[in-house]
């Protein structure tokens, strides 16, 4: 049998949690993995049968995505060549999370695709929802990697195809303390801005891995360095909190080492939004940017001791016999039928 599992290699969350997916795939069947994206740091260490250009948000400077440049770096007459070049007829199951290039194709060659992503638990009618009726951003989660079924994971349960998040082994194996710094990993964010507001807090010790820069330095009681994964988990592994976007992978992997957490959502990132209403429901703060405004909800914070309580227990391989059972059984049907 073979997979084709396909990631969405924009930011780093996808490709941190494939790591731990991979080698559950790879017991069941032969597994070619896909990558397409530009904006990611981390290095898969299995080897890639395809890497592809796709489609890329691109992060901003002040606080959300890019649009100007996401449309620059949008090459969509190599994403359509993408789409119709990709063999995904040829594997007995494709899975897919949130990667567009293997998901049209699969709709244009009426393929099965299984979507395994966080994207699905938001969309989800049981997940939390935001206030904000961000129709733009509503339509382009819905229809950026179509899919035919829908397993999805959340910070909670929410529903029967919902599950809590795969904490990678990396941070599972991590020994958790306490060093007193606070990690911060805000991409959407330049330097300045952030030396700006965290300097302001002048005794905390603040450990800021940057998208913007190559080189590390300190300002004050600022350190910035460049993304390291290892670096990364180990800095957050021994901080006393942890501030960063509402994305997912950063947040739960904070819930899970019981630390602090503050998160900041993107703007213009419906996703986001709906990570911020789901933490917000659970506890944690959120504030809409670094503005001036919200240094007094940061103050609290840091003065803070509370930790919020999650059960996050390592089920990926079963996660993964589930889907592999249920759908290679159908995978057989339909083979049948074509051959019949």
């Amino acid at each position: 049998m073979r997979i084709l599992y396909a990631i969405q290699g924009t930011g780093n969350g996808h490709l941190s949690r494939a790591m731990d997916i991979i080698p559950c795939l790879m017991k069941h069947a032969e597994v070619h993995i896909l990558v397409s994206g530009i904006q990611g740091d981390l290095v898969l260490p299995y080897q890639l049968s395809y890497k592809m250009r796709g489609l890329s948000f691109i992060f901003g400077k002040s606080g959300g995505v890019d649009i100007w440049k996401t449309c620059i770096k949008s090459n969509i007459r190599k994403l359509v060549k993408e789409i119709n070049s990709l063999p995904v007829e040829e594997y007995d199951l494709v899975i897919n999370d949130f990667e567009p290039v293997s998901a049209w194709a699969c709709y244009e060659k009426n393929v099965p695709c299984i979507g395994l992503s966080h994207q699905s638990a938001v969309l989800a009618d049981e997940a939390p929802k935001t206030d904000n009726n961000d129709v733009v951003g509503k339509l382009i989660l819905k229809n950026y990697a179509p899919n035919t079924a829908q397993y999805g994971f959340h910070f909670k349960a929410y529903a029967e195809n919902i599950f809590t998040p795969v904490i990678r082994k990396q941070v599972r194996d991590e020994e958790v303390q306490n060093q007193g710094h606070y990690t911060v990993y805000l991409p959407a964010y330049d330097d300045p801005r952030l030396i700006a507001t965290l300097t302001k807090f002048k005794n905390v010790n603040w450990d800021v891995f940057s998208k913007h820069n190559h080189r590390p330095y300190r300002t004050k009681n600022v350190s910035v360095q460049p993304i390291h994964n290892e670096r990364f988990i180990r800095s957050m592994a021994s901080s006393e909190g942890i501030l960063c976007g509402a994305g997912f992978e950063t947040p739960a992997e904070a819930l899970y080492m019981k630390k602090k957490l503050l998160v900041v959502p993107m703007k213009n990132q419906y996703e986001q939004q709906l990570n911020a209403a789901a933490l917000s429901q659970m506890g944690v703060p959120v504030i809409r940017n670094l503005n001036d405004r919200f240094d007094i909800v940061i103050n609290n914070w840091i003065e803070s001791k509370r930790i919020i309580e999650v059960d996050y227990p390592d089920r990926t391989q079963e996660i993964i016999d589930q889907i592999i059972e249920k759908h290679c059984s159908i995978a057989v049907i339909r083979d049948i039928r074509k051959s019949g």
